[in-house]
C-alpha cells in the first residue's frame, strides 16, 4: 500500500500546525500519527492499542483510520465508546469536521440511530446498561468500535463485562489512551497482555507516543511547575496547636497533609498570594498568547466558590465556576473555550480528552494526589495550539507532588512499568481511582476538616522544576527571585525555557554571592571543568536561537563575539563565555 493512498485521499483532517507540514510527514498529520497509521494498515488488526500523552492528537489519528476503514469498505458503521457525555459532543464535532456523522444523543431506548448516521457516540456506563442491545447492533453492520480512554473498560467494573459483551462481534476495534494506567490486575477487554521476568502481566501497545516524544517534537507544552512552601500553623481535633513549614522533609504524612491542607484554606492567606502570582504568570502569557486562559484545580465546591471570589478581588474579572453536580458544566466549559475569560475553577475536573486547549496557566490547590489524578490534571494543561506555548502549574511543596512534578516525563513513558510496591497503598482498579477523584466526597471532607482548623498560612516562593531540574534560590512572595521567574515569556520552545531557567538559576546565585562578605582575592585558578559546563551550555544556547531564528550556528557565534569581544570560544576564559550566555537570554526575551 503506497503513502499516497494512505495519506491523500479522505477528507482533511485538523494540522498539527497550519502554517507548514509536520515534520517531513504528509500534510496535516504529525509525524507520530503518520507512523502509527502506516502500522495499523501494515498490521490490519482485529485490536489495535494507541497510548499516545494527552493533547498529542488521538482523536484525529483515530478518525483518519476510521475514514480509511469507511472509504475500503472494510467497516459500514463506527461507535465510539468515551467516559463522558461532553466528550461524546467532542467527538460528534470532531467527525463532523471529517465527513462522518456520528449521533452524540442516541440513547439505549432509542434501539436505532437515524439513518443519516453512520453510528453513535456513547458512553461506557450507557454500554454496561444494555450491553445485548449493543452488541445485537454490532453484529448487524460491519462495526468498527473506537474506545477513547479504554482504561475504563477494567474488568475490576461491570464496564468490563459490558464492553467485552457488546464489542466481541466487531470488525475492528481501536483502543486509545493518554493516560498511565495499571493493568496488572484488572484486565481490560481487547487489550493485549504479556507476562515479564516477575510474572505480572504488562499491557503491550501497538503504539505508544509518550510526552517526551510529543514535547521533542513541539506537539506539547513544556510545563513549568512553580511550587510554594510557607509557614503553616492549625489547631488539631484534640486542641494542640501545631506550626509546620509546608514540605518540610522531617515531617510525617499526617503532618505534611494537614499543612497542605492549611494550605489550601481559603481563609489563609497562602492560597490568595498563589493565585496572584499565578495570575501575574498568566498575564506574562497573554502577551505572546491573548486568550490564554488559567484553570484552578480545587477539592470542593466551598473552596471552588471561595479561590473564585479571590480571583475577583485579584483580577477585577469573574472567574467561571464548574462544580462536579453542575449540569450545565458541559456549556460553561465550551463558553470558557470559545472565549477569553481569565480564569476557570473546577471542582477535581480530570475527565480526560475534555478539550479546553486555553489553559496556559493552572493551580493545583486540590488535596487529591494520586499520581493518575495528577497526570490528568496535569494534561488538561499541555495541549498545544501553537508551536512555542507554555504551561505553567503552581502547586504546593510537599514531596509527594514534587516527585510527580519532577517525574512528569518518565510517568508518562513508562507507567505501565511500574510494580505494586510503588504503589503505597496496593492496587486499586482504575475505574475506583478515577471515581473517587472525581467525585466531591462530601461526607469525606466533611470529617477530614472536622480533625484540625486552619489557623494561619504564610506563603513563600520555594522554586521551580522542570525537566527533571530543580531551579530558584527561593524567596518571599513578590521578591525579585519570584518575579524572575514569573516573568519568563509565554512563548519559548522547551530549550529555550531550559536555557532562560538555568540562566535565571546563575543570575540568582550570583546576586545572593554579591550580598555575602567578599573574602580577600587569592591566586585565580583556572577552573577546567567549569570552562567545560560553560562551553556545552554555550553550545546549547546557540543551538537553541539557531532552531528559533534560523540562523547558522557559525553565524551565530560570530555574531556573539563582535558584540562581546574576545577569543573563539575554545580560548574564551568564564567572564568571556558567561557574557555571551547573558547576551543570549536577551535575544531570547526580545532585548537586542
Amino acid at each position: 500500500m503506497s503513502n499516497d493512498t494512505l495519506f491523500g485521499a479522505g477528507p482533511a483532517l485538523p494540522p498539527a500546525y497550519p502554517e507548514r507540514a509536520a515534520w517531513g510527514t504528509a500534510p496535516k498529520l504529525r509525524q507520530w500519527q503518520a507512523e502509527a497509521l502506516q502500522k495499523y494498515f501494515d498490521m490490519a488488526p482485529q485490536d489495535f492499542l494507541a497510548v499516545a500523552t494527552p493533547g498529542a492528537g488521538k482523536t484525529t489519528f483515530a478518525l483518519r483510520v476510521a475514514t480509511e476503514l469507511v472509504g475500503r469498505g472494510t467497516v459500514n458503521r463506527i461507535v465510539v465508546v468515551a467516559p463522558t457525555d461532553h466528550l461524546k459532543r467532542q467527538w460528534a464535532d470532531a467527525a463532523a469536521r471529517v465527513g462522518l456523522s456520528i449521533d452524540p444523543n442516541f440513547k439505549n431506548s432509542d434501539g436505532a440511530h437515524g439513518r443519516d448516521f453512520i453510528g453513535v457516540a456513547v458512553t461506557y456506563a450507557q454500554v454496561a446498561m444494555k450491553p445485548m442491545l449493543h452488541r445485537a447492533k454490532t453484529e448487524a453492520a460491519r462495526t468498527l468500535v473506537i474506545l477513547d480512554e479504554t482504561h475504563h473498560g477494567g474488568d475490576a467494573l461491570s464496564w468490563g463485562d459490558g464492553i467485552r459483551e457488546a464489542f466481541d462481534p466487531a470488525v475492528r476495534r481501536l483502543a486509545l489512551t493518554g493516560t498511565p494506567f495499571r493493568s496488572d490486575t484488572a484486565a481490560i477487554p481487547f487489550v493485549e497482555y504479556v507476562e515479564d521476568k516477575d510474572g505480572i502481566r504488562r499491557s503491550r501497545a501497538d503504539y505508544t507516543y509518550g510526552y517526551g516524544s510529543a514535547l521533542r517534537d513541539h506537539v506539547v507544552r513544556p510545563v513549568i511547575f512553580m511550587a510554594y512552601s510557607g509557614q503553616m500553623r492549625w489547631r488539631t481535633s484534640a486542641g494542640d496547636e501545631i506550626a509546620a513549614s509546608l514540605g518540610e522533609a522531617a515531617a510525617t504524612k499526617d503532618v505534611t497533609a494537614q499543612a497542605r491542607r492549611t494550605a489550601l484554606n481559603p481563609q489563609g492567606q497562602w492560597i490568595p498570594a498563589v493565585l496572584a502570582a499565578a495570575d501575574k504568570r498568566l498575564t506574562e502569557a497573554r502577551r505572546a498568547v491573548p486568550d490564554a486562559g488559567g484553570l484552578v484545580i480545587a477539592t470542593d465546591h466551598d473552596d471552588a466558590r471561595a479561590y473564585a471570589g479571590q480571583l475577583r478581588r485579584i483580577t477585577g474579572e469573574s472567574a467561571t465556576v464548574i462544580l462536579s453536580d453542575d449540569a450545565g458544566a458541559s456549556k460553561k466549559i465550551e463558553e470558557f473555550s470559545a472565549g477569553d475569560s481569565r480564569w476557570m475553577v473546577a471542582v477535581r475536573l480530570v475527565s480526560e480528552g475534555e478539550d479546553v486547549p486555553r489553559p496556559a496557566v493552572g493551580v493545583y490547590a486540590t488535596s487529591t494526589a494520586t499520581p493518575l489524578f495528577f497526570a490528568q490534571a496535569v494534561g488538561r494543561f499541555v495541549r498545544a495550539r501553537k508551536r512555542g506555548e507554555t504551561a505553567s502549574v503552581f502547586l504546593p511543596s510537599v514531596p509527594n507532588l514534587m516527585a510527580l512534578a519532577s517525574q512528569m516525563e518518565v510517568e508518562r513513558d513508562h507507567a505501565l512499568d511500574r510494580p505494586d510496591k510503588d504503589n503505597d497503598e496496593g492496587h486499586i482498579p482504575e475505574e475506583a481511582l478515577m471515581e473517587e477523584a472525581n467525585r466531591e466526597e462530601k461526607a469525606s471532607d466533611s470529617l477530614t476538616k472536622q480533625k484540625f482548623e486552619a489557623l494561619e498560612s504564610q506563603a513563600a516562593f520555594d522554586r521551580v522544576l522542570f525537566d527533571g531540574g530543580e531551579f530558584g534560590t527561593g524567596g518571599e512572595v513578590g521578591s525579585e527571585e519570584e518575579l524572575d521567574f514569573l516573568g519568563i515569556p509565554g512563548l519559548l520552545d522547551a530549550d529555550q525555557v531550559g536555557v532562560l531557567l538555568r540562566q535565571r538559576q546563575q543570575e540568582q546565585q550570583s546576586r545572593k554571592r554579591g550580598r555575602a562578605v567578599a573574602p580577600e582575592p587569592a591566586v585565580q585558578v583556572v577552573d577546567h571543568r567549569q570552562l567545560t559546563e560553560l562551553r556545552n551550555q554555550l553550545a546549547k544556547n546557540v543551538s537553541a536561537w539557531s532552531a528559533r531564528s534560523g540562523m547558522p550556528h557559525g553565524v551565530v557565534h560570530s555574531e556573539l563575539r563582535r558584540i562581546c569581544g574576545g577569543p573563539a570560544v575554545a580560548q574564551a576564559n568564564e567572564e568571556q563565555l558567561t557574557k555571551r550566555l547573558k547576551k543570549l537570554q536577551d535575544w531570547f526575551i526580545g532585548r537586542k
